[in-house]
């Protein structure tokens, strides 16, 4: 877990609790005795206002609450869909993120958003196939600027060895794509994920190097296929 992450639970325990020991928190969160009072420590530093000490316990001198978040009922359906569809076709550490994400939502929402989202008919189907078991150190590599060398085959069966800059990840309704700058070709390359027989995140970090971006792909994609791509 992100110590921005771990810091972010520790409030919401605090916040669910009109008392909790130091020990209970450290374990709730799986880290040191020490680790806890550093992070309790730096919170109330920047104002979090946490009262006790060490070996009594802790709790919030007032409630620390999340202003309403107002939603019109198709924002709300907008958000359930996409966290529904991550559910059922991102991997497994992402549909956990999703539906932590919108358990965080509904939390906060006021009562008459709440009865919408309950409300709400709108489903996704499961992908009716397993989760891709590189979709999720492809995330980290391309969130991290990692290389990856691959072991791919292609529709026609051919086998090929590749390293590549992973530069992002497309779905397109039943598959992944991974854009990436591919040493052997010289050039931007796309692979289904569904393909990858092997994969293998390298140490070497690659650079944000000009004509190599994410954004040099997508105008070459609009100079060669005339076709105008959101990038927002």
């Amino acid at each position: 877990m992100r110590r921005a992450d771990r810091l972010f639970r520790l409030v919401e325990l605090l916040r669910a609790r009109r008392h909790a020991t130091g020990a209970w928190l450290a374990e709730q969160l799986q880290v040191s005795l020490r680790t806890l009072y550093r992070d309790i420590h730096d919170l109330t530093l920047s104002g979090v206002p946490i009262e006790g000490e060490a070996g009594v316990g802790y709790r919030l001198r007032y409630r620390l609450d999340v202003p309403p978040l107002l939603f019109n009922p198709e924002e709300l359906e907008a958000l359930l869909v996409g966290s529904r569809m991550v559910q059922a076709w991102g991997d497994g550490e992402l549909a956990a993120a999703a539906g932590a994400a919108l358990a965080k939502i509904h939390n906060v929402l006021p009562e008459p958003l709440k009865r919408e989202a309950q409300l709400a008919r709108l489903f996704i189907p499961p992908g009716g196939q397993e989760r891709l078991p590189w979709l999720q150190p492809l995330r980290v590599a391309v969130r991290e600027r990692r290389m990856v060398r691959i072991d791919y085959v292609r529709e026609d069966k051919t086998p090929s060895e590749r390293i590549l800059w992973p530069l992002g990840l497309f779905f397109w309704g039943r598959a992944w794509t991974l854009i990436g700058w591919c040493d052997l070709r010289g050039d931007f390359r796309h692979f289904r994920v569904d393909r990858i027989q092997q994969l293998d995140a390298l140490d070497a970090l690659f650079p944000d190097q000009p004509g190599r971006r994410l954004g040099d792909f997508f105008d070459q994609l609009e100079r060669r296929e005339g076709i105008r791509v959101k990038r927002e």
